[in-house]
């Protein structure tokens, strides 16, 4: 089981409370002019990816106590309990094992045999051998999901994208029946293939979804031609067959992996038809080499332990409100969306573990967009707003189709926006007051040789290690989601009376 330390009546928590009244008024420009390696000594390496973190307000004292209080709050013992499988998410008496979807060293038999199945049904597909009920084959796949079996596939594929094969890959998720016709509109029932993706097969939207595109198909085909047009992720096997899915014709999930993290089980079908199977691969081999980062390296160098630490460091002592993920690539735009459903639907409770009220900010709210775009949408606010909003910037060194005029200045406008948040006019002459930048705005910058499946795992268990390690200093369940079932309820109970 995991501790259940308030964090707040921690000796480290009351000595970081003192040791902000030192840092309010430093200046991380100042910090550099002490140190000229910071740059160097505040970062670390991990394969093809680097955390540069120094333009933080932060000092070796500062992250000293943070790595107390990581240890005070008993989170290395935390990420044992959850790579050994323990109920950790206690609310709902299950284990939190994503980590075992990808751990290709030693699979469990039930993530080997349907990932061996994974592997069958996205090769009959793509190389043509799976054909519709009328003998052609198949060209478009649409996923039928919501939350986390639609955000993270779909982030996947597109992030991916540079990699797809010829089949045309589909997303929808939204309940609006506008969304799902503009989706079938320019589709050939003939050569459709839809994956219905619920666990328990009984998800409103995506139910409602399947229903109607049920009814879309038989229109122009036999009930007999469903079970080669329609495969499920699901563990209703009932109500799958009430549907018409054939038992075959279902991949299997598991209790131990909660649907935000889920994209790396048969969830992510879609994507492992999108890509193939050996970049899916691939994928989840880079994230399982983040979860050994995360598992071994000491908190002094670990990345999600050091992301995680200095967002609470933001969050609990200077008030930061929210943070802001902008990818320096188009091939992210939607990771964002998938980051705010993982990171605001794990962590935003309001219960501690012990089941009292919190009297400490949990949570953070999330937001951004790609670079250069958001440069020309809201990074005013960043530079010259009241507001203190930690950045992450995240830039690949390569351009994956070789522009080196584009992705130079892509790389320089990264670097730029990070140097601008830090340093502003700092040390210039002003000529009027609406120029004068304050700098001192703090930022990560995350640096990736190159978008590849395996960096793109590395990078997304980054994000969901940094989650884990924020609930276990706030001493917060991140695994459950009553908030989502109680919106739920009342929606029936809403529809009940329409």
């Amino acid at each position: 089981m995991l501790p259940k330390i308030n964090p707040t009546n921690t000796k480290s928590w009351k000595a970081l409370k003192l040791h902000y009244t030192e840092m309010q008024s430093l200046k991380i420009q100042e910090l550099f002019k002490e140190d000229n390696s910071r740059s160097t000594n505040l970062r670390t390496d991990f394969e093809d990816l680097s955390l540069d973190y120094s333009k933080n307000r932060i000092t070796k004292k500062t992250l000293d106590l943070l790595e107390s209080l990581a240890n005070e709050c008993g989170l290395k013992e935390a990420i044992e309990a959850q790579f050994e499988g323990q109920e950790i998410n206690e609310t709902e008496n299950r284990a939190v094992l994503h980590t075992a979807l990808r751990n290709l060293e030693n699979l469990k038999p039930e993530v080997a045999s349907t990932l061996e199945k994974m592997k069958v049904f996205s090769d009959s597909l793509i190389q043509g051998t799976h054909l519709g009920h009328t003998g052609k084959k198949i060209t478009d796949v649409v996923n039928i999901g919501i939350g986390g079996s639609d955000l993270g596939p779909a982030m996947v594929t597109e992030g991916l994208s540079y990699y797809k094969n010829h089949l045309q890959v589909h997303y929808i998720s939204n309940i609006d029946g506008d969304h799902v016709s503009e989706t079938l509109k320019f589709l050939d029932p003939e050569t459709t293939l839809f994956i219905i993706v619920s666990k328990t097969f009984t998800t409103q939207e995506t139910i409602t979804n399947a229903t109607t595109i049920r009814k879309w198909f038989l229109q122009k085909a036999p009930e007999s031609a469903i079970s080669s047009h329609f495969v499920a992720v699901s563990t209703n096997k009932e109500a799958v067959r009430s549907f018409g899915i054939d038992e075959d014709q279902v991949f299997t999930m598991w209790n131990w992996v909660g649907g935000r993290f889920s994209l790396w089980s048969a969830v992510g079908l879609s994507t492992c038809c999108a890509i193939g199977y050996d970049n899916f691969k691939e994928l989840l081999a880079g994230a399982s080499a983040m979860d050994t980062h995360f598992r071994e390296a000491p908190f002094s160098t670990n990345m999600p332990v050091l992301m995680a630490m200095i967002s609470v460091w933001y969050s609990n002592f200077y008030n930061a409100e929210t943070e802001a993920v902008l990818p320096y690539t188009q091939y992210l735009t939607k990771f964002v969306d998938y980051l705010q459903q993982a990171i605001m639907e794990s962590n935003g409770k309001s219960i501690d573990r012990n089941g009292n009220r919190v009297n400490y900010t949990t949570g953070t709210i999330v937001w951004g967009n790609t670079g250069t775009n958001s440069q020309h949408a809201f990074l005013q606010l960043l530079h010259q707003g009241t507001r203190l909003i930690p950045t992450d910037f995240i830039c690949y060194k390569e351009s994956l189709y070789g522009n080196k005029d584009h992705h130079n200045k892509l790389i320089a406008n990264c670097y730029a926006q990070g140097d601008a948040l830090l340093n502003g006019t700092y040390g210039e002459t002003v000529d009027a007051p609406y120029k004068i930048f304050e700098g001192n705005k703090p930022s990560n910058l995350i640096e990736i040789d190159k978008l590849t499946p395996r960096s793109l795992g590395k990078l997304i268990a980054l994000y969901e290690h940094k989650i884990f390690v924020q609930g276990i200093i706030w001493n917060i369940y991140s695994y459950d989601q009553w908030g989502v079932e109680l919106g739920k309820k009342m929606a029936n109970s809403r529809l009940e009376s329409m």
